[in-house]
């Protein structure tokens, strides 16, 4: 059985993920670092194992990679944003979604890497963002590390494919999270008229594309942005 870690397992995405993963036959390692009720229950529910850890602190990651070894697949989803001014976020705000968003995702894959490039084989699929293609006023940091994420998946899949090693990126659009539960009937009405296919996606939209990416139906694909956004960035 082929083993995936999920970090930010937790969230609306993340489970979406993990569940998908363990209906393709994954045993998944769900991450988490404040939801550990959501990420026990969720990996009782999927036959997996829920771990926390701080995917910011990179000597931490290391530990935590030797103590789980081999990885067939790693899905780094972790990832937190704040909507405030450029000019108004603090500096420990913007220094947290720099360390969680895009260092984060450097530090697991550095991490597990080692792992696959001894296996000569290994998928690594990095959750970004529209916003990280685009760029969003009031989510200026955000948007910067969801490029950064861009530039790293094209970046490191070129290095790594001579071992074997396909790193590829998915970047929703608009998906129907708690995190968009803070927008009115009326802003929801609005940001639905600007989607071409004039719905929302789901987090399921989004899980499906990373199991796709992970199956040998994608082997052919590396260091690819898919963009799972109902047509609103083109």
């Amino acid at each position: 059985m082929k083993t995936a870690l999920v970090t930010g397992g937790t969230g609306g995405i993340g489970q979406a993920i993990c569940r998908k993963l363990a209906e393709d036959g994954y045993y998944v390692i769900v991450n988490y670092l404040h939801s550990e009720e959501k990420a026990i229950r969720l990996a009782e529910e999927i036959s997996g194992k829920a771990l926390k850890f701080d995917v910011s602190d990179r000597e931490e990651v290391e530990r935590i990679s030797r103590q789980i070894g081999k990885t067939d697949l790693l899905v780094n989803n972790a990832g937190i944003s704040e909507i405030e001014l450029f000019t108004g976020i603090s500096h420990e705000k913007s220094s947290r979604i720099m360390d969680i968003n895009l260092n984060g995702t450097l530090n697991c894959s550095r991490a597990f890497l080692p792992y696959m490039i001894h296996e000569k084989s290994g998928c690594i699929i990095n959750i970004s963002s529209m916003w990280g293609q685009v760029g969003a006023s009031c989510e200026v940091d955000y948007s910067t590390t969801k490029a950064g994420i861009i530039g790293f998946t094209k970046a490191l899949a070129k290095e790594v494919a001579p071992s074997g090693i396909r790193v590829n990126c998915v970047s929703p659009g608009f998906i129907m999270t708690e995190m968009n539960s803070r927008f009115t009937a009326e802003e929801l009405d609005s940001i639905k008229k600007e989607i071409p296919l004039r719905f929302f996606g789901t987090p399921e939209h989004v899980a499906d594309s990373v199991v796709f990416l992970a199956s040998d139906k994608a082997e052919y694909i590396t260091g690819q942005v898919i963009a799972v956004n109902g047509g609103m960035v083109i």
